[in-house]
């Protein structure tokens, strides 16, 4: 075999299961349920192949050398069928981790949160509110029970796919948002006015997301979990009026 094929070798199945594996058994002793284990490991799996679609796609564009037409045609041709391929098996593969038995009824579409789901909304505020400012003496450290009423406005493919929404908020929004945290975060003139407590928890980004996307489902979910109204209020006008 040539070196050049040993270098293009690729992992057999085998060594993969056994790393999944060994990935499994590590997770559980510290302390991750096999099930969530095994969710967080499929969304990487998924993910691994909706970036490959996209490389696919990328490479794809550019024809090789100059061969004539019928031979861009086919490069263009077979780089679109392999990119549709993997698109197909990414949706699959991301259906079957979050919706694996499919919503039987209208209610089912918004299940109860899971404690993963709530972990990587964390994982995903937490950094997103240190550009804006930062960690507050007076944060009110009900991360958990936002985030449940935050994540409960959506369907379990709006949650795997959370994080990246919030980054495009925060992207979209970078200039208010700024303006929002000098004049109502921590170190501004109104940080102990308790309407703008929510203002110093990392978990005001996710809530002022859903405001701007969906403020009315949110407002039931937060009276549903029994949140403080202040908490909701107090972000709502701040995001009004630096709007």
């Amino acid at each position: 075999m040539h070196a050049a094929e040993e270098n293009r070798q690729e992992l057999d199945s085998v060594s993969v299961l056994n790393a999944k594996r060994t990935l499994l058994q590590l997770l559980g002793r510290a302390g991750v349920s096999a099930d969530d284990a095994e969710g967080l490991i499929a969304l990487v799996e998924a993910g691994a192949l909706a970036r490959a679609c996209e490389e696919v796609g990328a490479l794809g564009g550019s024809v090789p050398g100059d061969k004539g037409e019928p031979y861009e045609s086919g490069w263009l041709d077979g780089a679109r069928a392999v990119a549709d391929g993997l698109g197909g098996i990414a949706e699959r593969a991301l259906r079957q981790t979050v919706d694996p038995d499919g919503p039987s009824t209208a209610s089912a579409a918004r299940p109860p949160v899971g404690r993963m789901e709530v972990e990587q909304a964390k994982a995903a505020v937490t950094p997103l509110y240190l550009t804006f400012t930062a960690v507050s003496d007076l944060d009110p450290e009900v991360t958990e029970e936002v985030l449940r009423a935050v994540l409960a406005t959506m369907t379990p493919r709006q949650r795997a796919r959370y994080a990246g929404r919030l980054a495009d908020f925060a992207a979209a929004h970078r200039a208010r948002l700024e303006r929002l945290y000098v004049e109502y975060g921590p170190g501004s003139a109104t940080a102990i006015h308790s309407r703008y407590s929510l203002l110093h928890s990392a978990t005001s980004v996710a809530v002022l997301e859903r405001l701007a996307t969906t403020a009315a489902a949110l407002r039931e979910e937060w009276d549903a979990a029994e949140l403080p109204p202040a908490w909701l209020d107090g972000p709502m006008r701040a995001w009004e009026a630096v709007g």
